[in-house]
């Protein structure tokens, strides 16, 4: 019983840990990367499709990207994408790909950046004590219907907070990282 609890419960804060390294590899360092437009929605018949989809995603030099579509009429769809993004570059199309170049980032810039991290990181934090809450709640359940003692409740309770714990210390691990990334000049 409370293993399966503890097995679900850490299930979802991997997820929660991975939903958040996705979400921090779509904010800019000071190099290019793919995870920057990789997940960006380009609408594509009417569907919004993620970039990674529609073209290959390459890194010809440290600060730019090229992007090219494998369907050269979605060229101009995916200008309107990146332009309607909050990645605030400006797409150079040939008409045959689009080469994105990532300016330097100023330090204001970098210091925004890292605000918007901390707001990542701490909706991750809240995530996982969401996890937790719901998780004690299933085991007090189990306990109130008499299928675990109470004993057996305080021990899960342990071990919910061992993992919180775990999981918490994982986030600042990661957001450490991305702030480092970020400041690096």
């Amino acid at each position: 019983m409370i293993k399966d609890i503890l097995k679900e419960g850490e299930a979802r804060m991997n997820g929660t840990l991975q939903s958040l390294q996705d979400d921090l590899a779509t904010i800019r360092t000071g190099r290019a990367t793919p995870a920057l437009v990789e997940r960006l929605s380009v609408e594509y018949y009417g569907v919004p499709t993620p970039l990674m989809q529609l073209a290959t995603i390459g890194v010809p030099e440290p600060r730019s990207l090229l992007i090219k579509p494998f369907d050269k009429t979605t060229l101009k769809a995916v200008e309107r994408a990146i332009l309607a993004s909050d990645l605030g570059l400006t797409p150079n199309n040939d008409g045959q790909s689009i080469r994105l170049n990532l300016p330097p980032l100023t330090e204001e810039r970098r210091r925004d950046l890292v605000k918007v991290v901390h707001n990542r990181l701490e909706e991750a934090r809240v995530a996982v004590r969401n996890i937790r809450r719901d998780l004690i709640k299933d085991l007090k359940d189990f306990e109130d219907e008499k299928l675990i003692s109470e004993d057996e409740l305080e021990r899960g309770e342990e071990e919910v907070q061992k993992m919180t714990d775990r999981f918490v210390a994982d986030i600042e691990r990661i957001g450490q990282t991305k702030e480092k990334e970020i400041l690096e000049v």
